[in-house]
């Protein structure tokens, strides 16, 4: 990334190490500690973000988009929230968010990062209120409505508000929020803002500009979509997107939940989402994905999303009409 920029700003630290030391020693404990990191490079990955610097326990990451940067916060908690305890302790994250210039693994973007990460507790997420005003209209729901009111919060120079998974206006409990747009390789797309709006965030008044190949997708009804789960079907492996897997992340690196082994296949190439309008297909990747639905023609989405439904198949990178091999199959369970 170009230096002398704004940008957001993600400092993760991995806690629960120290206790973990005492009882199995430092080689279990570095490997314990590496699992749960590489779930957090993945969060990051996933969400086009950079690393700046890394020491041990700890990762400094920067984002174009401050949606992309909470939405790999989300993503990273729940990942490692989810990895199983290594000898009964349970490793966990913390994360501070902020949006300011930075000029290679320095400036005000993260030291911002790092003065929020020391206030936060272990599995909490805070971003600064520049962050939250630079979100996309969908994320802020993944922002709370009021400050964050803590022990180390007098220490800060501006309001820093909780990231994760909120309770929506409508009462139903977000997933993971969807991927931001791709944005230009070089400049940031931002400007800075000075103060979070009073409002609450899932109600700006801003309007946000879907990616090329979206769909307008109308909300189904809460008691449908929450009853719903999506199979999925690759080779030997069978996953549901559900409730307590809201999103599934597809492609060639491994690590994702479904392994392409095609090399047209990007290393992050999409992600599928459990969102209330129902199954959400986010492409990420080079050559894009082709989906059919059984009975239908192909269609080809490339940097947009696609509402999943019914049954049909997915190649990524390549026709869905080409060989099964490879192919993640779909249905509505």
């Amino acid at each position: 990334m170009p230096n002398s920029q704004n940008l957001c700003v993600l400092a993760a630290e991995i806690v629960g190490g120290d206790r973990l030391a005492a009882r199995l020693g430092k080689a279990e404990t570095t490997r314990a500690v590496e699992r749960c990191m590489n779930r957090v490079d993945l969060a990051i990955g996933g969400s086009d973000g950079e690393v700046l610097a890394r020491d041990g326990d700890m990762v400094v990451a920067a984002f174009r988009q401050c949606s992309g940067g909470v939405m790999a916060a989300c993503e990273a908690i729940d990942r490692v929230r989810k990895l199983p305890p290594a000898s009964g302790a349970q490793m966990q994250l913390r994360i501070g968010i902020h949006y300011g210039s930075v000029d290679g693994t320095h400036g005000e973007g993260t030291e911002g990062a790092r003065r929020i990460l020391r206030a936060c507790a272990a599995g909490q997420s805070l971003a600064s209120s520049a962050v939250i005003a630079e979100l996309d209209i969908a994320v802020r729901n993944f922002a709370s409505a009021e400050t964050f009111h803590g022990d180390l919060r007098s220490a800060l120079p501006w309001p820093v508000f909780s990231i994760g998974n909120q309770i929506a206006q409508n009462g139903a409990v977000a997933s993971q929020p969807p991927r931001p747009p791709s944005t230009p390789p070089l400049a940031s797309s931002h400007t800075s803002k000075s103060s979070f709006a009073s409002t609450h965030p899932g109600r700006s008044s801003l309007a946000s500009t879907p990616p090329a190949g979206s769909q307008h997708i109308p909300d189904m009804p809460l008691q449908t979509s929450l009853k719903q789960r999506l199979r999925l079907h690759h080779q030997q492996k069978t996953i549901f997107v559900e409730e307590n897997r809201p999103v599934v992340l597809i492609g060639r690196e491994t690590g994702n939940d479904i392994v392409i082994d095609d090399p047209r296949a990007s290393r992050q190439h999409a992600r599928i989402e459990r969102r209330r309008g129902g199954f959400m297909l986010i492409d990420q990747s080079t050559n894009g994905c082709f989906v059919t639905l059984d009975g239908q023609g192909e269609h080809c989405i490339k940097d947009g999303e696609y509402l999943v439904s019914a049954a049909g198949r997915i190649g990524c990178g390549f026709s869905a009409q080409e060989s099964e091999d490879d192919l993640v199959f779909f249905e509505i369970a």
